[in-house]
């Protein structure tokens, strides 16, 4: 199963760090240890693994806003979960 999300108000860097050290997954990938937003990142963790991406969002006129974007990879009794946690620490994040 696949999961598609987009995160605005977080940076790559703390989305690496909810799915690595609250989540249980590990980084994977040979990126440089202090993640940019220039940066992608991978972590894989039991049973699921994350691609992590970032883009630019225009939500009104000229306003920029970095977005995550995460492609979830599992199965599905792992990836719900997951998936909702995440969600939730994202959603915290800016405040």
């Amino acid at each position: 199963m696949r999961v598609e999300k987009s995160f605005r108000g977080i940076s790559l860097r703390l989305a690496v760090h909810y799915l690595t050290e609250s989540l249980g997954g590990e980084r994977v990938d040979d990126g440089p240890e202090d993640i940019t937003e220039a940066d992608g990142a991978t972590v894989e963790g039991d049973g699921w693994r994350a691609d992590l991406t970032t883009a630019m969002a225009n939500p009104v006129g000229s306003v920029e806003l970095t977005e995550v974007r995460i492609d979830f990879e599992g199965e599905e009794e792992t990836l719900d979960p997951l998936v909702e946690q995440f969600s939730q620490k994202a959603m915290r994040a800016g405040g």
